[in-house]
């Protein structure tokens, strides 16, 4: 039996580049009853993205983009959102920065997750400079896209302490976690008034 998503969901597309478990946690949200998106669109700028693998277990199309020409893989991922009524961009680890064009294509519409407690560490390598700047907690924000890297408006945030032991690879293995449980709720939180 198939079930109706009903009039209600708003339609996403999710963006990776890599293992996609941040899309995996999407896709276990949207099949929520009550959660307010319905996955239709996965896409990757990496053939060998392991995440694709999401796309064909949930019957989740996915395309991915050569982005050799950026402006040409842009125009035809825009084409192709426009034609399936996408109202909602969610990256997930999709590692190319989108051209300030692509943003104000779909203003307000495209959310980040990000391994760091923004304003700090925007960019790569956050868990080592955290760790390198002794800081006592790091942690993850789920942030509205705008053209400045890792600058929009700020929807969630989740701390983790971040402890003595901790290496940059056991400290993103603690976000991670915590990523999972995050963006869910901010995505609850925009769209359930």
């Amino acid at each position: 039996m198939v079930q109706s998503t009903g009039p209600k969901k708003i339609k996403c597309a999710v963006f990776i580049s890599g293992k996609g478990s941040n899309l995996k946690s999407l896709i276990q949200f949207s099949k929520k009853k009550n959660s307010p998106i319905s996955i239709e669109l996965i896409i990757s700028d990496n053939t060998k993205a392991k995440g694709l693998k999401f796309g064909k277990i949930f019957k989740i199309p996915n395309n991915v983009f050569n982005y050799k020409d950026k402006i040409i893989a842009e125009k035809k991922i825009i084409l192709k959102i426009k034609n399936k009524k996408i109202k909602l961009i969610c990256l997930a680890g999709f590692m190319r920065i989108l051209s300030k064009n692509f943003i104000k294509s779909f203003k307000g519409q495209i959310l980040n997750i990000h391994p760091s407690l923004l304003p700090k560490y925007k960019g790569l390598n956050t868990h080592l400079r955290a760790i390198s700047n002794k800081e006592k907690y790091s942690g993850c924000t789920v942030h509205f896209v705008n053209s400045k890297l890792d600058s929009g408006k700020i929807i969630l945030q989740k701390k983790v302490k971040i402890s003595k032991a901790d290496t940059a690879k056991t400290l993103a293995k603690k976000i991670l976690i915590q990523e999972h449980k995050l963006y869910p709720k901010a995505i609850s939180k925009v769209f359930i008034l």
